[in-house]
């Protein structure tokens, strides 16, 4: 097996975005339960210390900070890779045919990792994780702005649905994140990949 170090895995800002994301996903995860907390949809709240912002008001001025460096970073992230067809290149095309392969080839065991491949089911969830996202911003603009945006909060069918909209989107996010970290524990080399830049294997 030869290695090209022409390219690393993965180029500085991929990097430096996915970092800056990381910081900005903990913010917003954290104050939102707290937000979550003033007026809670089912019946749990979140333990003090997951939260962010001490109060309601503190909350929501760390929620509306690190909304706009999301907004901003992911803006970065989204032309970097269509400028350089990192989209194209590396998370396309994505078939039925390879995702159902490598499914089989998961629950053998037998799914090799390869440094800056990404495989069907990578594919799979960095694309399928744009939809909660989009959600999640959309409804996040209905519950911010109810009045400004009346017209979204009738999209997603009144101001109630859309806090149940937002909450559900949020756990799809979550659930991404939990099994990204798992990858990263099954495949701790990724990490350093991330941090430095890596190799890529071809």
């Amino acid at each position: 097996m030869k290695t090209n170090t022409s390219r690393p895995v993965h180029r500085w800002p991929v990097r430096l975005t996915h970092w800056v994301n990381v910081f900005a996903m903990v913010c917003m995860f954290m104050s939102g339960w707290e937000i979550y907390n003033a007026a809670p949809l089912f019946a749990f709240t979140f333990p003090p210390v997951a939260t962010l912002g001490g109060w309601l008001g503190g909350a929501i001025g760390w929620h509306l900070a690190v909304m706009w460096l999301l907004v901003f970073n992911a803006c970065c992230y989204l032309l970097w890779s269509l400028f350089s067809e990192h989209f194209r290149r590396d998370l396309l095309p994505l078939s039925f045919a390879a995702l159902w392969r490598d499914i089989g080839l998961t629950f053998t065991l037998r799914l090799r990792h390869r440094h800056g491949h990404y495989n069907a089911i990578q594919k799979l969830m960095y694309l399928g994780v744009l939809v909660p996202s989009l959600l999640l911003v959309l409804s996040g603009l209905a519950i911010w702005k109810p009045v400004q945006l009346y017209w979204l909060v009738a999209l997603f069918g009144g101001f109630a649905i859309a806090r149940y909209v937002h909450f559900f989107a949020m756990a799809g996010v979550g659930l991404f994140v939990i099994i990204h970290v798992l990858m990263v524990i099954i495949v701790p080399s990724t990490l350093w990949s991330m941090l430095t830049g890596g190799k890529r294997e071809e």
